[in-house]
């Protein structure tokens, strides 16, 4: 004989009841979820007993939404510094490319050297000026190893952020403006 299977009883969405927990039941569902941790850090609200809801709901206090906390927009970054191109370094030590001005940055102090050459390259850039000639000087070779500060600050100093709002780029100079005491230094068009 062949046996039938047990009927299922009808569950559409019209014959499904929800069944609330029993006190028992809620008491036993409370306990297991203060014992586990949550997967992500955020905060929840307790859910309230039905019973209870009910009997509070003129009482119970609602936590106020917590502000939406706005980040500030970033800060625009200074534009990175590019090399002068090749035909250009070649154009400026022929003299084909006109330098628009220079600046000799010889027997001052790094700070006094910094001022200058910052007020330099601002009115370079107000100006409208497309390159310039910074003379650090070579220093003095051997003996003491302080000689040649600027030679070596001048470079690091232009790739400051509030140099490089001035300056597109710079390269080492040729030999009849100076070699390796002189940077040609491409200024950054003012947008107008």
């Amino acid at each position: 004989m062949k046996r039938r299977p047990p009927e299922i009883p009808d569950l559409s969405a019209g014959a499904r009841r929800r069944r609330s927990l029993s006190a028992e039941e809620r008491q036993l569902w409370d306990s297991v979820a203060r014992q586990v941790k949550p997967l992500r850090n955020s905060l929840r609200l307790p859910r309230p007993h039905p019973l209870e809801a009910a009997a509070d709901a003129p009482v119970a206090l609602l936590r106020p939404p917590s502000p939406v906390k706005i980040s500030p927009p970033p800060k625009p970054q200074a534009p990175p510094l590019a090399p002068i191109g090749r035909r250009e370094r070649a154009q400026l030590s022929r003299g084909k490319k006109e330098i628009d001005a220079r600046i000799d940055l010889h027997g001052m102090t790094q700070t006094r050297a910094h001022r200058a050459l910052f007020g330099f390259l601002q009115r370079a850039h107000h100006d409208g000026l497309a390159f310039v000639l910074v003379i650090t000087g070579k220093g003095k070779i051997g003996g003491e190893s302080e000689r040649g500060v600027l030679r070596r600050q001048v470079p690091q100093w232009l790739a400051l952020p509030e140099f490089r709002a001035l300056v597109v780029g710079f390269e080492e100079a040729h030999i009849g403006h100076g070699g390796e005491g002189a940077l040609y230094v491409r200024v950054r068009r003012s947008r107008l």
